[in-house]
């Protein structure tokens, strides 16, 4: 009888321990399975990417998921990197703009100084 019983316990502890693992690592999990070919991030596919789409972006986080800490300041930098590429390309655009504008009696006088 009492060998039963210690069978019994330890089919019980180790039914638990299953349990317990198998929810630990990702065994019964509620979420579906990723879409493929779909990412739960959407980015604009109309127009170019700028600096606030990058800060609007959420990553879903699991139990084994990752530091948000690191993740949102890694967003930071890379919406800090896009502003200054913007920034730099419109002052880049300007400043074609103003060349092309320049008549070309101008164009021979700046050519004429230099």
């Amino acid at each position: 009888m009492a060998g039963l019983l210690f069978v019994l316990g330890l089919l019980v502890v180790g039914g638990l321990l299953f349990l317990g693992a198998s929810l630990l690592l990702g065994r019964g999990e509620s979420q579906p399975p990723p879409v493929p070919g779909r990412s739960p991030v959407e980015l604009p596919d109309d127009r170019p990417v700028v600096a606030d789409d990058v800060r609007a972006l959420r990553i879903s986080v699991a139990f084994r998921g990752y530091r948000m800490t690191e993740v949102d300041w890694l967003l930071d930098q890379f919406a800090q990197v896009l502003d200054e590429r913007d920034a730099r390309i419109a002052e880049l655009e300007a400043e074609h703009r103003r060349a092309q504008t320049v008549p070309p009696d101008h164009e021979d006088e700046e050519r004429d100084r230099a």
